[in-house]
């Protein structure tokens, strides 16, 4: 007996997915492993098309901007004439800066909030119309750990409150598209071994961090993955506004 492909026939968007060693690829990989089919969403200087010829033929790279709503709702329009539908979206896209908060300006709130933030909303917005009248989909968002401790490891102020509102965002849409079987989940990263973190921690910053990890390491891109396959498939068909932490034990609460 053969195992069914947890994604047999579905197909998956993953914004900010073109970076080999981010938690877009390792999700989009993934989710290629398990059958869908993947359109990876990233900016031009990110070749997205290149990172989904890697996946494999069946798979497309489309350039666009999360912070703008046209670029989001065409890029849709596009993975709907290339795939034929939109089962899965994977909201990843995102930016951070190491910024306290007195120093932070009003172009670094709107850089780090319209990413995070607006970007979620945006692609969200281009891909329920698509769901909805299939009366089916997935919406995993990638949030932070930073959200929930209020920072303390990278990302300033502002990127906590982005990744707050991501949380927030994500449950009241869970709640307004239940009714037409849309799921929407959030998936809370500690810290993970990245390219947004890479060579930026210091020695005696990183022991002590992993001191507060009760599994004692730092996570790996698949870490996240992983979550990512078990939100978008079946096996979590009853899950939705919910928050699933990926964090080695950082933040263990009641």
């Amino acid at each position: 007996m053969t195992q069914s492909l947890l994604l047999q026939d579905k197909v998956a968007i993953v914004t900010g997915g073109a970076g080999r060693n981010g938690l877009g690829y390792a999700s989009a990989k993934m989710m290629a492993a398990h059958g869908a089919r993947v359109a990876i969403l990233d900016l031009e200087q990110a070749d997205p098309t290149a990172a989904a010829a890697e996946l494999g033929p069946q798979h497309i790279g489309l350039v666009a901007d999360v912070t703008d709503k046209a670029s989001c709702v065409a890029a849709a329009g596009q993975v709907l004439k290339h795939l034929g539908r939109i089962d899965i979206l994977l909201n990843n896209a995102g930016i951070t800066q190491p910024i306290k908060t007195l120093d932070i300006t009003g172009a670094n709130y709107d850089a780090v909030l319209d990413v995070n933030l607006r970007g979620t909303l945006y692609m969200s917005q281009a891909a329920i119309p698509a769901m909805r009248e299939q009366k089916s989909g997935a919406i995993v968002c990638i949030s932070s750990v930073s959200a929930q401790r209020g920072g303390g490891i990278l990302g300033g102020p502002h990127y906590s409150a982005a990744k707050a509102g991501v949380l927030g965002l994500a449950k009241a849409m869970a709640r307004e598209f239940g009714a037409d079987n849309i799921r929407v989940n959030c998936i809370t990263p500690g810290l993970i071994a990245t390219d947004i973190n890479k060579g930026k921690i210091p020695e005696d910053k990183r022991a002590a961090i992993l001191d507060s990890i009760p599994l004692g390491c730092i996570g790996e891109p698949d870490d996240v993955a992983g979550c990512v396959v078990f939100l978008a498939s079946d096996l979590s068909k009853y899950c939705t506004g919910i928050t699933v932490d990926v964090n080695g034990g950082m933040l263990i609460h009641g």
